[in-house]
């Protein structure tokens, strides 16, 4: 078994490109061998910004030998399909074999020697390789045949045991040589064998482990704060990104002017990152420092003096650039900044950001004044402390008190201001900081905290796992934006599809579930959707584009879909079955989240008891038999049996068994007390309630026949599974729980 080395040495790649350059020659290397009948072990590959290089250990001496079986035609077959044949195996009649009066022709193919394999593999990966861009070079480069590589490329390294694999691409022909360090040793290296490559390229100043290079800037940048009296803030996208620019890192520290750090923290860490690839530091206190750390790629002679006074410069360059930002803006309030709003086209079928700011802010200043963000605890479902027991407009349920004035003034004043400094010079440089900015600004001006922290945190939450926003202005802000564009895309008909979200809908959408979760908003959809889309440009000409423009029973119930398909992965990471979300969706008018995810969770609890699978098997049953006879499932109310069954206040049924009785007397007691304890949100005394039934069903099915041969007996029976069936969908459609 013998070891192959191939490096790939180019012009410098892009640290950005250079985990997905590993994986590409991972893929196609073991592509090539599996091809040629070659298992490859284990794959060593690293890249610096000069090289890719892979070691492949353990590989045999030649492939192996393998015999071919082809049938070919009849023995009794025409002469042309025989030489047909004969022609496609290169073979000749004396050399087939018949058997019971069929042709086959046996081939055997010895094995070939690996280094030919590779030699023939190598072209085909560079040629092959997948990058995000690639250019050409050269005096070929006019010709469309030429090579594409990310930058141009130099040399070829192919070695396998201690034999050079001959081969040619573009002009570059596979050798020993490679070099080393572009400063500290810029001559050819003679490289052995795999062995002896890192090793001798290490002697040259090149670490060609990636890994190796990110731990000495890791472990390296720690050091050199730690060993000023500081603290590094740790940025891993930093240490893999600074990896990828050098080939023998050395950490340094540097300090700028003291006088920067009345720029925000924010601002000096992403001028420092983003344009120059620092570290910050933090002092005693935990606050930002005037520190740095850069990453030489040398190890210079002066300690590194020279490259900290030269970064030092470059930094208070582009600091500058950003205090001159920083000053200039606050120099004009922000609500004259978001004059400037109307000028930003937001969608050409929702108006401009100033459109969509108006529209925010009065849904902002609704949902305080409906209560349903407010300064108070949030009632939980099911709790009916604080929650007036009348609906609110358009849907059913709950609605809490009235905010106050003064929370829905700060929340309409946050929302209008909300977006202003998207006109800023800052969020011009650095377009990551809106919101934050405006944060920044809105304290300047003395505006109150409150204010100034829902316009810093407007946009959270922006994923999974970020922090949720629970200040009641900062509440009423973030869900109305959201809230905007989802009903004002989805009014337009311009949902998601497929992998395609465009306007990062679905994240908005997980973003009003986690806010209303965390606060227990008792918002209905509904109420929000009418309350927005009457402020949404709909004219003669958009209704011509979309006809369904505006109609609730097509946009609406397309977002409430589009919320139930978010629930379903939002809840997924709590172990929350999707099957049960849409069991309390399907029952339809459900649009308080709060209250829908209560009764779910409670269902849950329900299925995993013996109760409830035993009565999800009973409901099975009597569905399937109500199917056959014609007669459709729906909540039944309480009182009534359905069909020609008796109501509780109608007289005993002549043909009735004592089953019978007892399974109508369940249901007389088991359907109002489900049905009250739903609309009172007590979820789990509801499922209570249908667990009594359990027992009645069951010895329904064991001690009748539901098809009697007696008409009336067997509608008196269809009618009672009717009516538990019924009962159930009153709590949840049973048809869509899976089991």
């Amino acid at each position: 078994m013998t070891d192959f080395l191939l490096e790939l040495r180019s012009e410098e790649i892009p640290a950005r490109m250079q985990a997905g350059a590993r994986a590409e020659l991972d893929k196609l290397f073991r592509a090539q061998m599996s091809a040629a009948g070659l298992e490859t072990g284990e794959l060593t590959i690293w890249s610096t910004p000069r090289r890719l290089a892979l070691i492949a250990k353990g590989l045999p001496e030649a492939t192996a030998a393998v015999s071919e079986e082809l049938k070919g035609p009849r023995s009794s077959a025409p002469p042309q399909a025989l030489e047909g044949f004969l022609r496609k195996t290169g073979l000749t009649q004396d050399q087939l074999e018949d058997r019971d009066g069929v042709y086959f022709a046996v081939i055997d193919k010895p094995g070939r020697a690996t280094a030919d394999v590779l030699a023939e593999a190598i072209p085909a990966i560079i040629r092959g390789f997948a990058w995000p861009k690639s250019m050409r070079w050269g005096k070929d480069s006019a010709s469309s045949e030429s090579l594409r590589w990310v930058r141009p490329l130099s040399g070829i390294v192919a070695i396998f045991g201690e034999d050079l694999v001959p081969c040619e691409v573009s002009g570059i022909s596979a050798g020993f040589a490679t070099r080393g360090h572009r400063f500290h040793c810029p001559g050819e290296i003679t490289i052995g064998s795999a062995s002896d490559y890192a090793e001798k390229l290490r002697a040259c100043h090149v670490i060609v482990d990636h890994e190796e290079r990110q731990a000495i800037i890791r472990d390296g940048a720690v050091q050199a704060a730690a060993d000023a009296g500081l603290t590094l803030v740790e940025d891993e996208g930093l240490v893999i990104e600074n990896a990828g620019l050098t080939e023998w890192p050395v950490p340094l520290l540097g300090r700028f002017d003291e006088a920067f750090l009345e720029v925000p923290p924010e601002v000096i860490q992403l001028t420092a990152r983003v344009n120059q690839k620092y570290f910050v530091v933090n002092g005693a206190g935990g606050t930002l420092a005037n520190g740095f750390v850069c990453t030489a790629n040398i190890d210079a002679v002066d300690g590194g003096a020279e490259i900290v006074a030269g970064n030092r410069k470059v930094l208070a360059a582009r600091l500058s650039d950003a205090r001159f930002f920083w000053e200039q803006d606050r120099k004009t309030k922000l609500e004259d900044h978001a004059k400037k709003l109307d000028r930003i086209t937001f969608h050409e079928k929702l108006g401009t950001v100033a459109d969509k700011v108006e529209r925010v802010a009065k849904l902002a200043r609704w949902l305080v004044e409906e209560g349903i963000v407010t300064d108070r605890t949030p009632a939980k479902a099911g709790a009916q402390s604080g929650i007036e027991q009348t609906s609110a407009p358009n849907s059913p349920g709950p609605r809490p008190s009235p905010g106050s004035t003064a929370l829905a003034d700060q929340a309409e004043l946050a929302a209008r201001l909300a977006k202003a400094d998207l006109v800023t010079e800052m969020v011009g440089e650095f377009p990551e900081l809106q919101g934050l900015m405006g944060g920044y600004y809105a304290r300047a001006e003395g505006l109150p905290d409150a204010v100034a922290d829902a316009i810093r945190d407007h946009y959270k939450p922006v994923g999974q796992g970020d922090d949720v926003p629970t200040a009641p202005v900062t509440v009423a802000v973030a869900l109305a934006d959201k809230l905007d564009s989802l009903i004002g895309f989805f009014t337009f008909g311009m949902a998601p599809t497929g992998s395609k979200d465009p306007f990062a809908l679905r994240r908005a959408a997980l973003g009003v579930l986690s806010l209303i979760q965390t606060k227990g908003l008792r918002l209905h959809v509904l109420s929000a959707f009418d309350a927005l889309v009457q402020q949404l440009p709909i004219n003669a000409q958009a209704l011509k584009d979309y006809p369904p423009l505006g109609r609730v029973d097509v946009n609406f119930i397309a977002l409430l879909d589009f919320f139930a398909d978010r629930l379903k992965v939002q809840q997924r990471e709590a172990s929350v079955r999707h099957d049960l979300i849409d069991a309390v969706f399907a029952l339809g008018g459900e649009d308080d989240l709060v209250r829908l995810l209560a009764r779910v969770k409670a269902l849950q609890a329900f299925m995993t008891t013996e109760d409830g699978t035993n009565l999800l098997a009973g409901y099975k049953r009597a569905a399937n038999i109500l199917k056959q006879a014609d007669i459709a499932i729906a909540p039944a109310k309480a009182g009534a049996a359905g069909g020609s069954a008796p109501t509780t206040t109608a007289p005993a049924f002549a043909g009735a068994t004592d089953v019978d009785r007892a399974l109508l007397a369940a249901l007389d007691a088991a359907e109002p007390a489900a049905a009250t304890a739903v609309a009172d949100e007590r979820f789990t005394d509801a499922m209570a309630a249908l667990a009594s039934l359990r027992a009645p069903i069951d010895a329904f099915f064991d001690g009748v026949m539901v098809n009697d041969p007696d008409e009336a007996v067997r509608a008196y029976r269809l009618g009672l599974l009717s009516r538990f069936t019924g009962a159930v969908h009153g709590v949840a459609d049973f048809s869509k729980i899976e089991g």
